[in-house]
């Protein structure tokens, strides 16, 4: 069983979070990748979807969840099931951000549903109208 030291874990920024890979196919040669999210307070990503499951697992902070047509209000311990396909933006809390585990089936691609996702080269690759987090490969 490989063993991913801390020191061996891949950092990714965005404007709106700091993504660092836990696991993944090209970490480990895990079949789910497995990442944690930390955002500023008062951050908030794009509008889009997934096209696999996440599920999120709030460690610290908190923030507010729109998904599906509904919003939460999530916090320390909380865990969101997001199912694929499902609209989704995140906004962290605004005077704690958010701190997350993050797992999902390995190559999940992201796609906008509301005007394109702007993110840069480092951070993804294109594949046709999908994304492929770097974080998730």
């Amino acid at each position: 069983m490989p063993v991913i030291r801390h020191q061996q874990n891949r950092r990714t920024e965005t404007p709106n979070a700091v993504m660092t890979t836990l696991a993944s196919p090209t970490q480990g040669g895990a079949t789910l990748s497995v990442w944690g999210v930390d955002m500023r307070p008062g951050q908030a990503g794009p509008p889009h979807a997934f096209d696999v499951d996440q599920v999120w697992t709030v460690l610290s902070g908190g923030a507010t969840v729109e998904l599906g047509g509904e919003t939460f209000t999530v916090g320390p311990g909380d865990t969101v099931v997001m199912p694929a396909d499902a609209r989704r933006r995140l906004r962290s809390d605004p005077q704690t951000g958010l701190g997350a585990i993050v797992a999902a089936p390995a190559g999940g691609r992201a796609y906008a549903v509301a005007g394109p996702i702007d993110v840069a080269p480092e951070c993804a690759v294109r594949d046709g109208d999908k994304l492929v987090p770097a974080w998730v490969v």
